[in-house]
């Protein structure tokens, strides 16, 4: 047997790593036949056009590596968008690039422009998978809590963010509609942040994944549209969530020129291009469907909020009611069993066949989130009315 193996061992990061609590519920909701609200999969129809328009991409050959910043079509209708949608002006061939999902996006963007020993700064609760791939890079990810009003609504301290900055600090991740409290950051917020990223000369990251599911009165600002702010944001979004194709992986990332042609090296390194046939597919959905599209997304998920709100409350839960994106996080309470969110999550899974995500996952380590758990309302009605019977019966078991 040889004898020299200590070269055979894990990197120092593995360790440190272990499956998002995102993925390990999932899987124990399918072992057990649940219904899963744990992970955003959001399985609502997708448009015909675009699955129709990636079928015949595939029958007409398009089946092979695009450039590494996707197919010039798809580049075009992003920023046409981009224009209709936001007034904001790019370049589709110097500051536009498709990517493998806005995850892809972000970490080409990190591998880029951050450095080993860079701080950025996130908003918790914030998306578990923001914080991961700063840590996989060697960054530091700095949480600053928000606060909840009397009203249940989630608010930043803008002196707390501009406390938390050092002379480590590089960027800020906004992630607005957000995941999971599904905050929508209002004008004065998203104005303070700029402002803090422009005296400190911080790049602004921006995760706008979920920019067409607002609700009430909330409306979408993108930092990239205020002023002096389009050199240093690093936009992010895609169609995985709008289109209900989560599992094709088509994102966008738009920033200044100066940055998209090192951002698209690292991506094209891990991944090439996004998939072909889907590029076209997602291109066909962005140049024809209508605006009652995008207002009917937001109509048609607000029902789905209302419905999974009645019951969280109707089970004994106290939900905070999302402004946006398709995430509710709930107060549990006394009302499940175990010491932490993680054994809440997994006792509300086997009294009801309901699964969620332990709130815990959205914050620093011993942060908090250990009474709240995080639903997923963008499901087919059947399925969410189920989940919402299941729920509304959580006194009647033990």
């Amino acid at each position: 047997m040889p004898t020299a193996t200590k070269n055979l061992h894990l990197s120092e990061l593995a360790p440190r790593t272990v499956q998002s609590e995102i993925r390990a519920m999932s899987v124990a909701c399918d072992a057990m036949g649940g219904v899963n609200l744990a992970q955003g999969i959001c399985d609502t129809d997708p448009p015909e056009i675009v699955t129709e328009g990636a079928q015949k991409a595939i029958r007409d050959g398009h089946n092979i590596y695009t450039r590494l910043d996707g197919i010039p079509r798809l580049r075009k209708a992003i920023s046409g968008q981009l224009a209709r949608t936001h007034g904001i002006e790019a370049d589709p061939e110097r500051e536009i690039l498709v990517t493998c999902g806005a995850s892809g996006a972000f970490e080409a963007a990190v591998k880029a422009l951050l450095n080993p020993g860079d701080e950025v700064l996130l908003f918790e609760p914030f998306y578990g998978y923001h914080a991961a791939m700063l840590r996989g890079n060697g960054c530091v990810p700095v949480p600053v809590a928000m606060t909840v009003s009397g009203e249940g609504e989630w608010r930043l301290d803008l002196e707390a963010v501009r406390a938390a900055v050092t002379s480590r600090t590089r960027a800020m991740m906004i992630n607005t509609p957000s995941n999971p409290a599904g905050k929508v950051f209002t004008r004065t917020e998203i104005e303070g942040l700029a402002q803090i990223a422009t005296e400190r000369n911080l790049f602004v990251f921006t995760d706008e994944i979920y920019e067409h599911f607002v609700y009430g009165a909330a409306r979408h600002l993108s930092p990239a549209t205020i002023a002096g702010m389009r050199e240093r944001t690093i936009l992010m979004s895609g169609f995985s969530k709008t289109f209900s194709v989560t599992g094709w992986r088509i994102g966008y990332l738009v920033a200044d020129a100066k940055w998209t042609p090192s951002i698209g090296y690292f991506h094209d390194l891990t991944y090439i291009c996004a998939p072909a046939p889907l590029q076209h597919g997602v291109a066909d959905g962005v140049e024809q469907l209508p605006a009652s599209f995008y207002s009917g997304l937001a109509t048609e998920h607000e029902v789905k909020r209302a419905m999974l709100v009645d019951a969280l409350r109707k089970a004994g839960l106290t939900p905070h009611v999302p402004d946006g994106a398709y995430y509710i996080l709930a107060d549990c309470g006394p009302l499940l069993k175990g010491a932490n969110a993680a054994e809440k999550a997994r006792d509300l899974l086997r009294r009801t066949g309901v699964a969620a995500v332990a709130g815990s996952a959205f914050f620093r380590a011993g942060g908090g989130g250990e009474n709240l758990l995080r639903f997923c309302f963008a499901k087919k009605d059947a399925d969410l009315r189920d989940a919402c019977a299941r729920l509304e019966r959580l006194a009647e078991t033990e």
